[in-house]
C-alpha cells in the first residue's frame, strides 16, 4: 500500500518541513516515498531525548541519542528516513541506494538542502556488493532500513549487507511492513540467525503515524549479551 499518489509528500520534523518529490509512474519501486520511511522518524521524534524533557520512563532515550554516531542508510529511495534521521541528531550519515534511484534522491536533497542546511552524503551501494561495502567504511553504529524488504531474491544480500556494515555493538533501525509471504519468511530466518530482533510495541509509536500495517524493529548482532529474539516483545533498551 503506497501512502498517498501525491506528487509531493510532507513531513514534519520538529520546527522543519521536508517536502519528498515522488514518482509513483517509475518502474523503480525507490522512487516512492513509503509509509515505513515516515513511521520511522516519526518514532525517533517522538523519543529522541532532544526533543522530550529526560525522563526514566523514556526507554528509547540511549538508542535515540545520536550525538557521535554514524550511521548509512540502504535502499534510501527518496530520502525521507536519512534527512529525518539527520534532522533529528543524526549528522553523520550516507544515504545509499541503486543507481537507477540515485536521480530522486539526489533530487529531493537538493530540493531540501535550505531545511538541510548543507547537503548529505550519497553512494551507490547494491547489497552484497563487497568492494561498495567496503568503500562506506564499515562498521557503522546504525544501519537504517525502511520499506526494503519486498523481493525474495533480494533478502539474502539485504540481511549479509546489513550484518557487514554493522558494528558488534551498532543497531539496524528498521521500518518493516509485510510485502511478500515468502521474502518475509526468508527475512526473518535469515535475521533471527544473525541478530536479536526487538519489536517496537505500537502504542510507542508516534499516535499520528502508527498504521496497522507498519512496524518499528530494533535489530543487534547476536553475542555474549545479546543471545536470543524477541520479535512481538516490548524492547528492554
Amino acid at each position: 500500500m503506497k501512502f498517498t499518489d501525491s506528487p509531493v509528500i510532507e513531513l514534519k520534523v520538529r520546527d522543519s518541513l521536508l517536502s519528498l518529490q515522488q514518482d509513483n509512474g517509475s518502474m523503480h519501486v525507490g522512487t516512492t516515498v513509503w509509509p515505513c520511511s515516515l513511521v520511522l522518524v516519526k518514532f525517533a521524534e517522538r523519543w529522541t531525548p532532544f526533543s522530550s524533557p529526560p525522563s526514566e520512563q523514556n526507554s528509547y532515550s540511549h538508542l535515540l541519542d545520536f550525538r557521535n554516531k554514524r550511521a548509512i542508510e540502504l535502499g534510501a529511495g527518496c530520502g525521507a528516513a536519512g534527512m529525518g534521521l539527520y534532522l533529528l541528531g543524526l549528522n553523520d550519515i550516507v544515504l545509499t541506494d541503486i543507481a537507477p534511484v540515485m536521480p530522486a534522491l539526489k533530487r529531493n536533497l537538493k530540493r531540501n538542502k535550505p531545511v538541510l542546511n548543507k547537503s548529505l552524503k550519497t553512494a551507490q551501494l547494491y547489497w552484497a556488493k563487497e568492494d561498495q561495502i567496503k568503500a562506506q567504511g564499515p562498521p557503522f553504529d546504525i544501519v537504517i532500513a525502511a520499506d526494503v524488504v519486498y523481493i525474495e531474491e533480494t533478502v539474502k544480500p539485504l540481511v549479509e549487507t546489513m550484518e557487514a556494515l554493522i558494528g558488534e555493538s551498532g543497531v539496524v533501525l528498521l521500518g518493516y511492513q509485510l510485502r511478500s509471504p515468502e521474502a518475509d519468511k526468508l527475512f526473518w530466518e535469515m535475521c533471527e540467525r544473525i541478530f536479536k530482533i526487538q519489536r517496537v510495541p505500537h502504542e510507542d509509536l508516534h499516535p499520528e503515524y502508527a498504521y496497522e500495517e507498519a512496524d518499528v524493529y530494533i535489530l543487534r548482532k547476536k553475542g555474549p549479551f545479546n543471545p536470543s529474539s524477541s520479535r512481538g516483545s516490548k524492547l528492554a533498551l
